[in-house]
């Protein structure tokens, strides 16, 4: 009797099992040569090669289903589970996901919406360094969590690393109220509400307690070498630009950086430059590394926010104005 081992750690185990294991109960009646026991995320299946084998590829044309459609039904796990060989390829090939980055939370889909953001995505695949720079709502942020999220399901990285500057935006940190996480945790929430719309709950909280996924504030990065991570500076024109420095040089072995920011909104003394500006007149002609430009063209929020933008815009290129 051999035996086999299936890991689903990047996912739910009560979306791929069931409410009380009926997904997984089906899929044992389909297989009654095997002995099929699950323990949290792991599966482990005692039997003949043969029938181990079927199992197997059976089981993961499932875990494809739920990556494409974000759910498994009894009905999909009934036709894959029965399917010859000839149509089992067939699924694998329709089920195999096309531009969809995550399946979020409740089916939520989240794939490049715009063509810039398709850019994003497609520069992120060909190389280890990208800066995203662009207006608020650009998704900027939201694609590149996406891209973390997905690199760390299909085992490219084993950890996330998501931070950002802890810089004054017209608020005093000095008078939040709570010890230094509760002070800048808000400067955090955004990457925490991006991490929500894209992972389980539990799976979510798991990851932050075994560290498998960091949130932190950019000061907290010095010092460190970040091996297979994929790591994000967010809001990165309020960086210095020996901070920013310092981040870029944590980059360790089979790790991926993004840096969003947005030029417009920068929260540092006037007498300060952004480092992101900096690193754009610095960086820009060095290979292994890109700049993706989002404009109001990618803005995914409220049709107003476009408008209020543009406002902006006129606003300050009409002070530049002599």
């Amino acid at each position: 009797m051999s035996e086999r081992v299936i890991s689903i750690e990047t996912y739910s185990p009560i979306e791929i099992y069931g409410v009380n294991d009926t997904h997984l109960d089906l899929i044992k009646k389909q297989f009654p040569k095997l002995k099929i026991v699950a323990r949290g995320d792991v599966i482990k299946a005692f039997g003949e090669e043969e029938e181990l084998n079927a199992f197997e590829n059976k089981f993961s044309l499932l875990l494809l289903s739920y990556d494409k459609f974000g759910k498994i039904t009894d009905s999909d796990i009934l036709q894959i589970m029965r399917a010859g060989e000839e149509e089992t390829n067939n699924l694998i090939r329709e089920q195999q996901p096309d531009d969809v980055l995550v399946h979020g939370r409740d089916g939520r889909i989240v794939k490049a919406l715009t063509i810039n953001q398709q850019k994003l995505v497609e520069s992120s695949g060909a190389n280890d360094l990208v800066f995203a720079i662009g207006p608020a709502g650009t998704g900027k942020t939201y694609t590149a969590v996406a891209l973390a999220v997905r690199a760390l399901k299909n085992k490219e990285v084993r950890r996330i690393i998501l931070t950002r500057p802890a810089v004054e935006a017209g608020e005093n940190l000095g008078f939040l109220p709570g010890d230094l996480k509760d002070k800048l945790d808000p400067y955090l929430q955004p990457l925490y509400d991006a991490l929500r719309d894209m992972l389980p709950t539990q799976k979510l909280l798991t990851y932050i307690e075994d560290g498998t996924i960091e949130v932190a504030p950019l000061a907290f990065m010095r010092g460190r070498t970040l091996d297979h991570a994929f790591a994000i500076l967010d809001e990165a024109q309020n960086t210095t630009s020996s901070q920013l420095k310092m981040f870029l040089t944590r980059m360790g072995k089979s790790s991926k950086f993004i840096v969003t920011g947005d030029i417009t909104q920068v929260d540092l003394p006037r007498n300060q430059e952004s480092g992101l500006i900096h690193a754009i007149k610095i960086l820009k002609d060095i290979p292994g590394m890109d700049f993706i430009y989002l404009d109001q063209r990618d803005i995914i929020r409220h049709r107003l926010v476009i408008k209020i933008i543009e406002a902006y815009g006129k606003e300050r290129n009409n002070l530049k104005t002599p």
